[in-house]
Order: C-alpha cells, then structure tokens, then sequence
C-alpha cells in the first residue's frame, strides 16, 4: 500500500457516503442524475455541452421520430442511465439508407435503432428499472491527440470538484472491450492525471495497474491533456452551478470546440484513487473550510496542492523551484535532437558554470559556431587561453540555457560543475538526493 499512501487517506464507499455524498442535496441531485435537466443547467449557464438533436419521452414518439434526418455521427443514451448502460455509438451512415456503421465497426439498422428506443423508455437501463426517457446527441469530434491511444470512441476526462476545488482526475480511455465507450466497469482505461500540469502519472484496467496500453509497448505515463487549464476551470464552474457539494464532472475534448460537458455524477466511483495511486481523503480534508471566491481561484489553489510528486521528476512546474543535492545527473544538448547524460557536482562556491575540456571535445562542444568566446588570462601558472561555449542542459526537469568556461578536469570524478549563476531557479539540498542514471541505478 505504499503506493497508495496511507490506508488513511483512501476515501471507501461508506466514508464517501456518509461524509461527502450527503452534501448533495436532494433537490439538486436531479442536475447530475436527469441528462435532460443537466444539458438545461449547461445551456443557461453557457458552459459548452454536446447538442442535443432529439428526446423522446413515450413509444409514440419512437414511431413517429423522423430517423434518417440523422446525419453524421451520433449517441443514443437513456436520460437516467448508469455506468454506460444502454447507449449506442454511432460514427456514421451505411451506404444503404436506413443503415448506420457504429463505432465499433458494425451496423444497425432503423428497426434497430426503435427496438433500443423502446427498451430504454421501458426502463431497462435506468435506475430501479423505472420508466425512461431516450436522449439523441451529437458525438463529439475525437481531438488528434487521442487518435493513436483510443479504440473506437473518444476518451474523456472526469474531474472530482469539491468545495469549487478540482480536487482529482483522470483520462478515461475507450477499448475494444469497452465498445468505444469510455467507462471503466466496460473495460476502459483509467489513467490518473496530475493536477498542476496536466500530464497522465499512472494508470487502472479491470482493478488492476498497468504501465502500458494493453498489448503495446506504449507507457500510458507523460501524455500531456489539450486545454487543461479550460477543463479544470470548467469543472470548478460546473459544480458551482450544479450546487453539488461533491461531484465528478466529465467532459470530451472536441478537436474544433475544445472541453465539453458531457455529464455529471453526484455518486462518482472511487477507482480514480488507484489511478492516481493517491487517495482522496486527504485532498478532501485540506480544501474543506476554505473560502474560495471563484472557479479561477479554486483551480490555483488545486495546483498548488495536488501536484504529482511522478510529474514532478519529468517536468518543471512554471514558478515552482526544484530541489536539488551536491550531485545531481545533467542531460547536456548535444545537437538538435540529441543529449547525453553527465554527472555533475552541484558548486554553491563557484559563480560560473565549467565543463571538462575532454568531455567538450568529446560531446563536440568546441565546435567554432558553439564557441563565445577565448580569452587569454594571467594566473599564478602563467598565461592561459580560457575557452567559452554555449552550453544547454536539463537538471531536475528544468532547461538551463546559459555558458561555460571550459577547463582541465581531468583528475575530478565530475566532469561538469554547475555554479550558482546557473542555480537561480533550485534550492541546493546537500546529502537529500542520491542520483541515479536513466535505469534507476544509484550514482555514486
């Protein structure tokens, strides 16, 4: 469970019950649970949301329903449906009229279509089997940066709010197991993101983690989410309007519109803490109580507190100073696309930053167009021509474009010294941090 964290801060299904989910309402819960009422809220409040091109409430209306004045691609869903139950994903229309190719590859036909209708009004997918209604909305254009990820459908992203907080998320992804459709009890993805950058940390798959897209070699770590900052001030501003304490809101990037508003659940699953390996107790606990004017204000408090400690070792959050020991690894640029990892000693005592003559060489950093400037000098050991090159490197994550004196350090184990002109932006913590190089073996 170290992983997870303590047991303490993982939020259960009585402790979510008992503690948040009564802070819903009953006379708001209709916004979350009613499809209908929920695209109302959205539409009188602005908030993008997919259209909606039909509701047909009886079996009248099924018969009488003009279904070919369906063009392109669409969803029929049930209004009160749960967990992905009794909707149908339509990309587009068949060569045949009457027909439709849906998104996992097959085809249904206009008798199809009614029959479905018909089992949805009658309460085969709604809570306690109760009387439905059918909803027919347009299916959200899938962003390009989902294409080589996603099977069939389009992946969204279902953000928990609290107290007008994003408290946590996670990219939801649609298989061939799940039909297209992206729910996890179907056999979707559940890819934890972090809340500062908006970058997947780790993931979930049938209860179970993974490293890697089934089947693939592809890590399901680093993939940065398109418009983070509109989702996650989206998200705020939906739970404000909705006046749910405690709520998911999930929403699909659209390639064109950008975030839209899917849906809302006043009773969201708790899977989302294993993909995040993180619980929501605590997360909970610390934005309860505070007084937050606005959905901007609730999602920079949310960075401030929930950035991943994963995303943290792969990037650099803006503004945010990065700790680092006497020895670290640097990863030098060595041509457009090129770098090379090199140990460096961490030098509070020097002002500039110097390289070894050797590795310059080697790396090909004395190059003429990489060379400042040479300088000749007077020393205790007689004149000297002291080389300057243009040097780049990362540490920590975080890009240092600067110079450096090039120097005999040929009897020193480190072969690069970063001084404290180059430090502006770390706090130097001697004996924390024990570097390791790429595979995670400890550096001496």
């Amino acid at each position: 469970m170290r992983d997870m964290g303590e047991l303490k801060n993982i939020l259960g299904i009585n402790a979510r019950s008992a503690e948040f989910l009564r802070l819903n309402k009953k006379r708001y819960r209709k916004r979350a649970d009613d499809k209908l009422v929920t695209k109302r809220m959205l539409k009188r409040k602005e908030i993008p949301h997919p259209e909606l091109l039909g509701k047909l409430s009886s079996i009248a209306e099924v018969e009488v329903f003009d279904w070919m004045s369906l063009r392109g691609s669409f969803v029929i869903k049930p209004v009160q449906g749960l967990e992905g139950g009794g909707i149908i994903l339509v990309k587009r229309k068949a060569k045949y009229a009457g027909e439709w190719i849906l998104v996992g590859g097959g085809k249904i036909r206009v008798e199809d279509l009614k029959i479905h209708a018909r089992d949805i009004i009658e309460g085969r997918f709604s809570r306690n089997n109760v009387p439905d209604q059918v909803m027919i909305e347009e299916r959200v254009k899938l962003h390009p940066k989902f294409r080589k990820i996603s099977k069939g459908g389009a992946p969204d992203v279902r953000v928990i709010v609290y107290n007008r907080v994003p408290i946590m998320a996670m990219l939801r992804v649609p298989t061939e197991e799940s039909e297209g459709k992206a729910n996890l009890h179907q056999g979707a993805l559940g890819l934890g993101i972090d809340m500062a950058t908006g970058i997947t940390t780790y993931a979930v798959h049938k209860g179970k983690r993974i490293k890697y897209f089934p089947g693939t070699e592809k890590k399901i770590n680093g993939i940065t989410i398109p418009h983070w900052d509109k989702i996650l001030r989206m998200a705020s501003k939906t739970q404000i309007v909705s006046k749910l304490g405690y709520v998911a809101i999930d929403m699909l990037i659209d390639e064109e519109r950008g975030p839209v508003v899917l849906e809302l659940n006043d009773q969201p699953g708790l899977s989302i803490q294993v993909a995040n390996r993180n619980g929501l107790r605590r997360r909970l606990n610390r934005v309860e109580g505070l007084e937050v004017d606005s959905s901007r204000q609730g999602v920079k408090i949310s960075k401030a507190l929930f950035a991943s400690g994963f995303v943290k070792r792969i990037i650099t959050i803006p503004g945010e100073k990065q700790e680092v020991g006497i020895f670290e690894v640097a990863k030098i640029k060595i041509g457009k696309k090129k770098s090379v990892e090199v140990e460096a000693k961490i030098d509070t005592g020097a002002y500039s930053t110097s390289i070894d003559k050797g590795l310059a060489e080697e790396l090909g950093l004395l190059e003429k167009d990489n060379v400042l400037w040479e300088k000749m000098y007077k020393s205790s050991l007689g004149s000297q021509k002291r080389v300057v090159i243009r040097l780049i490197f990362w540490l920590r994550g975080k890009r240092v474009a600067t110079r450096a004196s090039v120097v005999n350090r040929s009897g020193l184990r480190k072969k690069l010294l970063i001084g404290r002109r180059d430090l502006k932006d770390f706090v130097v913590t001697p004996g924390k941090f024990k570097p390791r190089d790429v595979k995670g073996k400890r550096i001496a």
